[in-house]
């Protein structure tokens, strides 16, 4: 569900972020897979420098998401389409 790796601008060295998130179960889901990748060993990808809060890495994987450095993909169904998305 999220992607591991960083997505950069070709040649500008600028991380892409994502589309906001605007349901709360998405944001819950793609913060708690996070959340699990921080407590696995992956690095965090927002400089602690500029933040003053987050220690817990729960609260570290929502700010990632909410700043949209974290990419996601949504699962899909049985048939290849997205969930919740009907093929007609």
């Amino acid at each position: 569900m999220v992607d591991e790796d960083h997505h950069t601008n070709a040649g500008s060295g600028e991380i892409e972020r994502a589309a906001p998130i605007t349901s709360r179960f998405l944001f819950v889901d793609v913060a708690a897979q996070r959340a699990k990748q921080l407590r696995r060993g992956a690095l965090p990808r927002l400089d602690r420098a500029f933040s003053h809060g987050p220690h817990k890495l729960e609260r570290v994987a929502m700010e990632e998401v909410r700043t949209g450095v974290i990419h996601y993909t949504l699962p899909t169904n049985y048939e290849g389409s997205p969930r919740g998305v009907s093929k007609e």
